[in-house]
């Protein structure tokens, strides 16, 4: 079933490269394709057992003995949800690149190569695989933003493309430092074994182990001042891989987090967590503050993301039962809701040709669909109650609170500012007098709207029935809580 999940968008990128080349055939099979894997990731979510807990539906054979690495398959409450998350949002990207008429063929594929690199991420057990896929995810996303992104002069997509590379790959070198040397002390690359030994440091001290591999998972997050890739990445990159990007690419550098540093190493991440809720407490009050300041509305999107994971490092700091919960749900939150408002933004400048807030305003009069279902992604956005943002940020700060009580305080300052920058962007996109440059664009058409309802349906669904993901992620936090004693 795993492999079916993380194969199944490769090889239909191999059929398209191959076989297809009408735009429509390509749409509609990526479309059926994404749609598939959507559904089997459902069916794992529905299939997983609560009561066992721990890795289920194992896929494990030996692939390179001679070094002992295994192709080595499983998923637990911490990554089911995010198995679905990332089949949801690859079903969804498909849809709202429908209007893509450069190269379908090539774009369809990258994209799909792209969502099997991030479902194998999420599902690799053993260390090698999980790098390999790790780094399998730069290639599709230099194509994709290189190549479709935001030409000169509105953009600068080679050197986002490139930035992104840069700095993912400096992160990686870390990364691959600090699982060597996990390789060389432990003699595996079996996450499993990992996650139950006790390490005693034979070629650089755990710390920086940690360090290295926290390095690696900083820069993907991304965290202060690690950041600067993103604003740019998501500026001049193409509708669907910002809605990825910020949907689960992001998620990777949290989910390392947890499987890896805090799992790993729980001495070190206890020694550590004081500077990460300070860390986290920056990322939030410094990416609200800087959103403020963005007139492109995909810009305030981004750095809108910089302090919403600062939630996810705040809710992992605490090292809790609650706050682990809140930071892993917080992970899934944020990718449908940011998902969402970097698709409705696509949309607005589909029909308006701009992203700049002060030319715009009074678009609810010529678009309501799309004003209405901003209004839903920015309410949940700044957590309003029976969304699914606030019941993340809830468990984030019950969480947080016994433990760090002034970074509690202080990040709870961040949904303040959330709200402030979310309404003030709204109020000037859609609201107030029509203007009349905008007498003559569209609503959102139907096959615009699908991925829209998607998304909304998510959130509003864990909004007001939360148990539904929680208890997922509770059963998989189980061993990890009890290496933190």
């Amino acid at each position: 079933m795993l492999s079916a999940i993380v194969f199944l968008p490769i090889v239909s990128a191999a059929i398209i490269a191959i076989f297809l080349n009408k735009a429509k055939h390509i749409k509609v099979f990526s479309a059926a394709i994404t749609f598939v894997a959507f559904i089997l990731s459902v069916i794992v979510w529905a299939s997983y057992d609560l009561g066992a807990g721990g890795f289920q539906l194992i896929e494990k054979t030996s692939w390179i003995p001679q070094i002992n690495v295994q192709y080595f398959l499983g998923v637990d409450g911490l990554s089911v949800p995010l198995v679905t998350l990332t089949t949801l949002l690859g079903f969804c990207a498909v849809l709202v690149s429908w209007h893509i008429e450069l190269r379908p063929k090539e774009y369809f594929a990258w994209l799909l190569v792209l969502e099997t690199s991030v479902l194998g991420v999420f599902t690799a057990l053993d260390f090698f695989l999980f790098f390999l896929f790790w780094e399998i995810e730069l290639v599709p996303m230099f194509m994709l933003i290189s190549n479709w992104g935001s030409a000169p002069p509105l953009g600068r997509r080679e050197y986002s493309a490139m930035k992104f590379v840069i700095y993912t790959i400096v992160g990686s070198a870390a990364m691959l430092a600090g699982i060597l040397a996990l390789y060389f002390t432990a003699g595996t690359f079996d996450m499993t074994e990992l996650g139950q030994a006790t390490l005693v440091a034979k070629l650089i001290p755990l710390p920086a182990i940690f360090f290295l591999l926290f390095f690696g998972y900083a820069v993907k997050l991304p965290v202060f001042p690690l950041h600067t890739w993103l604003p740019d990445a998501h500026t001049d990159a193409p509708t669907a891989v910002s809605v990825m990007l910020a949907g689960v690419l992001l998620k990777m550098g949290g989910y390392g987090m947890i499987r890896i540093c805090v799992t790993i190493l729980p001495d070190v991440a206890r020694q550590w967590a004081p500077w990460l809720a300070a860390i986290a407490v920056v990322n939030i009050i410094y990416g609200a503050v800087v959103t403020m300041k963005q007139v492109d509305l995909k810009r305030l999107i981004a750095y809108s993301s910089v302090s919403h994971m600062g939630y996810v490092l705040l809710g992992i700091s605490a090292l809790s039962p609650i706050g682990l919960t809140g930071a892993s749900l917080q992970m899934f939150t944020h990718g449908t809701i940011t998902g969402l408002l970097f698709a409705l933004v696509g949309l607005v400048y589909d029909k308006t040709h701009t992203r700049q807030i002060p030319e715009l305003g009074g678009l609810a009069h010529r678009m309501p669909r799309i004003a209405v279902i901003f209004v839903i992604a920015g309410l949940a956005s700044l957590g309003l109650p029976s969304m699914s943002g606030f019941v993340a940020e809830l468990l984030v700060f019950l969480g947080t609170f016994p433990v760090w009580r002034v970074a509690a305080i202080v990040g709870a300052l961040g949904v303040v500012l959330t709200a402030g920058y979310i309404l003030w962007m709204i109020q000037r996109v859609f609201f107030g007098p029509p203007v009349a440059r905008w007498e003559r664009v569209g609503d959102a058409i139907a096959i615009e709207t699908v991925p829209l309802v998607c998304l909304v349906v998510a959130i509003m669904v864990i909004g007001i029935y939360p148990a539904i993901i929680t208890d997922v992620i509770k059963s998989g936090l189980g061993p990890i809580l009890l290496r933190l004693g």
